[in-house]
Order: C-alpha cells, then structure tokens, then sequence
C-alpha cells in the first residue's frame, strides 16, 4: 500500500515526487518505470553510428527523465511556450510556477546562464521582419542544460528520490489501473515475469509522449473524460550556422508562429538547436522519428529546428495519434526504415534528393545514416503546402533559409494524448486519478512538465495533510 503511485519517471512525474519530498511529506512514494535508470541509459548509435532498434524500447525515450535526459535540454522559461496549462490555471499562475521550479533546476546544477535576454534593439528588429512575413515572434528565455549536462542533472535528482526513500521500479510497465466504485485504488503492473498489484490513496500517470498512446486507450477504457488532442506533423530542418546567425545569438531559440494560406493551420517553430544534431528516436511498432540534440561542448557546423503543422480534428474522428503514425510508417516505408532527409530546391523542382547532391551542399547532414528521397509522397499535402509556405515566410525573417541546399528531415511527429479533462487540481473525471505532462494533453516541453509536477506535489501534500 502507497500514498502516491506515480507512472513514468519522466519531469512530470519526478517533480512531483520531488516537490512531496520538498515539503517533508512522510507518506510512502513509488514510481514505477518501465526503462532503466539513468545511469543505465545507453545508445547504442554512438558506437554504431546507426540505428540498431533497440528491444524492448528505445534508450533514447525511456527509462529515468524519459525522452528529457538526451533531448538538448532547453527549459523554456515563458509562459506563453510548452503547451496549454496556462489554460487551465492562469497565466500568471504557471509564470510563478516556471520561476520556481527553474530554481529547483538551479539546485541540482543547471547553468545559471539564461540565453535570448538582453539584446532587445536586435530583438525588435526581428519582431518587424516577423511581422512583415505575417509571423508572431514569441522571444522566450532558455536556459540550456545541454544534452551531456541534463543527464548529470537528471542523475543528481534520481539519487536524490532514492536517497530519501521514493521507490523507483525500474523495467516494471503499467497494463491498467484498478477501480474500486469507479474511484482509482492502484495500479496493475508487469516486467514480463511476475505482475503486481500496487495500491494507492492517488494515482498520477506521467507517462509522456511515449505512453499517450497507452493513455489514450485507458481513457476509453475506463470512460475517463477527455477530448480529441492536437497532433503535430511536420519536418526537421537543418541549415548551416550562418544562416541562422543572428537569431541563434540574439534570441537563441527563435519560436516563430503562423497560419499560412491556404488552410491557415498553425504552424511553428520548436526545438531550435544552435550548432546541434539531428538524431533519431524509435517509437512502439519499430517507428522511427526525427529529433534534434544540442550539446554544451560539442557542436557542428548547423543549426536544425523543427517545423510543426497542428492538426486538431472532430466527430466522428477521434485517432489523432494513429492517424500520425500512419504517416510515420509511410515515410518509414519509403526510407527502408531509416529517416528521410531531402533538399528543400529538390522539393520545389518536383524531384528526389540523391546521395550524390547531398555530398555537394554546403550543408552535410548531421544524421549520417538518413536516406535521401522524396518525403512529398508521404507527407500530407496539407501538411506539406502549409510547411513549404511557413519556410518562404521564415526565409523573410531569416535569409537564407528557403535556400535549396536547405535539408527537410521527416517524420517529425509529436504526440500528444487526447486532453484529460481536469480541474485546477489534476482530478480527473475518476477519483483519486491524475493525469500530467505531455501524456495528459496539457504540456509539451521539460519545464512545462516538470511544472506540473511540481504543482501535483504540492496539491497532493495538501490533500493527505488534512
């Protein structure tokens, strides 16, 4: 018997058994995670210096912080960036939320430096350019871990939980959640050799991107309210440094939004990586995404970002995330499994990108393993019209970015689960259930997580303190 179950060992779900922690709670705390410990995490691609699929999953998206202990580890410290919770609990409430919980950042290591402040003459100017390409400039404060740094940080508040008594199932994976008169009573969980029956006063699922899906079927489950979610469907972009110069020193992370015509989707920048990497992460059912890395020591020759298109359907439809791994599994196809990268003029010209051309560019791939072809015939033409648009708005902002040599990776998928209906408190439409994080629709980002967890914590004391 528990007081807290948390699923997933990600931000959402460690900040809040850290924030319990923080408070003096006495109550029993486990978190159950079906990776490794951070320490245990290893890619094999370093070696390798291709994907080797690992099994049962991917290194790169479980285990201890999830998918945060090898992204490039930027928090972003705006409200207006990393999701919806401002939403649901005031914007001025989730800043106060943002300035704390960096200060637990700051604790456990991370640089003091906040890149993008400062400059604000430079700023301004590219605001006017933003605004003249028909584009809202979002300037928010980054303060980067770093891809090498973040997993130090991260290990520093894994032994932390340990050392003051959560208990972390490492390799055990959650299969449902258990009902007592349709309140929550605990969790069912397995690790292939024994199932077990975990109970507790509170229930909070923290499972992220990777677990949305699992979430998404709960919710049905167990008639849990919720309601169809965003998914993004778009591209990695990779250019060289000087392209990206003045905003990568300005701003850092440039976050620019837009509705293009036709169709006026929104389409965004995220996940701007200064001197990074494109890197490649797996997904259930051997799907393989694109994601981008930015190290504190080692950098390369290019700047890449991502470029975003929501999608937000209604009745009768109500499978975003499968009908975003549909399109995944396609350019998968196409790519013999690997990731497919393509020049933006080969784009334009109607034409694949071949092995050859991109030995020429000015721009070398920094995903040495991607296929050169043709992402256009698996990407929706929706999609891919309203990509192809935002980038010659970008190009007005940032010259040189619609170049031809500029590369466009696919698939980049973000998954998000259908949005959990909750009140300002994370209750769920079933007693004692929570759901936070990327998996609950809410969030999308380390800080915005690790917000919620925090504010789960402290929710939690004061509810087992009466």
């Amino acid at each position: 018997m528990y007081d807290v179950v948390i699923i997933g060992a990600g931000p959402a779900g460690i900040f809040t058994a850290l924030e319990l922690l923080r408070k003096d709670y006495k109550g029993k705390i486990v978190i159950v995670e079906k990776g490794k410990a951070i320490e245990e995490r290893r890619c094999p691609k370093s070696k390798t210096n291709k994907c080797v699929n690992c099994k049962p999953y991917c290194h790169i998206t479980t285990g201890f912080s999830g998918a945060g202990a090898f992204s490039d580890g930027k928090l972003s410290l705006s409200y207006e960036v990393g999701g919806q919770l401002p939403e649901l609990i005031g914007e001025d409430y989730a800043q106060e939320m943002i300035n704390y919980t960096d200060k637990i950042y700051l604790e456990f290591g991370a640089d003091t430096h906040v890149e993008g402040i400062g400059q604000d003459e430079e700023v301004k100017e590219i605001r006017k350019n933003a605004i003249k390409a028909g584009l809202k400039l979002v300037d928010c404060p980054i303060r980067h871990l770093g891809t090498e740094k973040a997993q130090d940080i991260y290990y520093a508040i894994e032994q932390y939980l340990l050392n003051h008594g959560v208990e972390i199932l490492f390799g055990y994976q959650c299969q449902n959640i258990t009902l007592d008169n349709n309140v929550c009573t605990g969790v069912i969980i397995e690790n292939g050799k024994e199932e077990r029956v975990l109970q507790g006063k509170d229930v909070v699922i923290a499972t992220g991107r990777r677990g949305a899906d699992w979430l998404e079927h709960l919710c049905a489950e167990h008639n849990i309210m919720h309601q169809p979610g965003t998914v993004d469907i778009g591209v990695r972009v990779e250019v060289r440094n000087e392209v990206m110069e003045k905003v990568n020193r300005v701003l850092y992370e440039s976050k620019l939004i837009g509705y293009p015509q036709p169709f006026k989707n929104k389409v965004r920048t995220f996940c701007q990586n200064p001197g990074g990497f494109v890197s490649q992460e797996n997904y259930d059912n051997d799907l393989a995404v694109v994601n981008g890395h930015s190290y504190k020591e080692l950098k390369s020759n290019n700047t890449n970002l991502a470029i975003l298109c929501s999608h937000n359907f209604s009745e009768p439809f109500n499978q975003p995330i499968a009908y975003a791994q549909k399109i995944g599994e396609l350019t998968n196809m196409l790519g013999a499994g690997h990731i497919m990268v393509q020049r933006f003029g080969d784009i334009m010209d109607g034409k694949r990108t071949w092995p050859k051309e991109l030995s020429r560019s000015n721009v070398r791939p920094t995903l040495p393993d991607a296929v050169a072809g043709d992402i256009t015939a698996a990407m929706p033409y929706r999609a891919m019209l309203n990509i192809i648009n935002f980038i010659h708005a970008v190009d007005q902002v940032v010259p040189g970015f619609a170049a031809e040599e500029t590369l466009l990776y696919s698939p980049e998928l973000k998954f998000y689960s259908n949005k959990v209906k909750m009140d300002k408190d994370f209750n769920t439409s079933i007693p004692g259930l929570h759901c936070l994080g990327d998996s609950s629709g809410w969030t999308r980002g380390l800080m915005m997580a690790s917000v919620m967890g925090v504010i789960m914590g402290q929710k939690l004391f004061e509810k087992h303190s009466k």
